[in-house]
């Protein structure tokens, strides 16, 4: 085996384990006698010793680990406490004011409504905390209710969902008159 296989065959395996890998099982690994995996891992550490790398090879008790350098957790604490920026496309916050103003509700109340399936959007604004299932309709199979969460009330700064806006009935019964005309054009093609 050459070096530079050797190198990255040990590379390989402390990446990989995550943890401090003995010596023995490295040589037993790489089919290599213990004196030369030695002599190889000194030689990584001093390689990654280096301030152009942010990870390095430690020894612990005659066994090596692989890990990030210290001063480079700033870096990781900052991308570690950075928050996701959840995305609400069109289809979720139609689905999402649907819930509000509905609920409880079903999924299959959402899809009569929205005239779609809607299983992914529904988990979707579930895993990112604006829905959560807050019970089970009493009535054949028990399907999930679904209502938003506080979590809701915050990201649309609202206190209550007293304070969400206020449809006006005509404009409800334009929208009727538009689903119906969709629908009969869609039964006329």
């Amino acid at each position: 085996m050459k070096l530079s296989e050797l190198e990255a065959a040990i590379e390989a395996i402390l990446f990989t384990m995550g943890e401090a890998v003995e010596l023995e099982r490295i040589a037993a690994a790489t089919q290599q006698d213990e004196d030369t995996c030695r002599r190889v891992i000194r030689s990584m550490m001093d390689k990654y010793s280096g301030e152009d790398r942010g990870i390095q090879i430690i020894e612990l008790n005659g066994a090596f680990q692989m890990c990030t350098k210290a001063a480079m957790y700033e870096h990781l604490v900052r991308i570690a406490h950075v928050p996701k920026k959840h995305v609400l496309t069109d289809v979720m916050l139609e689905t999402l004011s649907i819930i509000a103003y509905k609920q409880p509700i079903t999924k299959i109340e959402i899809e009569h409504i929205r005239g779609v399936k809607s299983d992914h959007v529904v988990n979707r604004l579930v895993e990112y905390n604006l829905v959560c299932e807050v019970g089970r309709l009493n009535a054949p199979g028990r399907p999930i209710l679904f209502a938003t969460t506080e979590e809701f009330l915050r990201n649309f700064g609202i206190e209550s969902l007293d304070e969400l806006p206020v449809v006006n009935p005509e404009k409800i019964e334009d929208f009727k008159l538009e689903a119906e005309e969709e629908v009969q054009l869609e039964l006329d093609i």
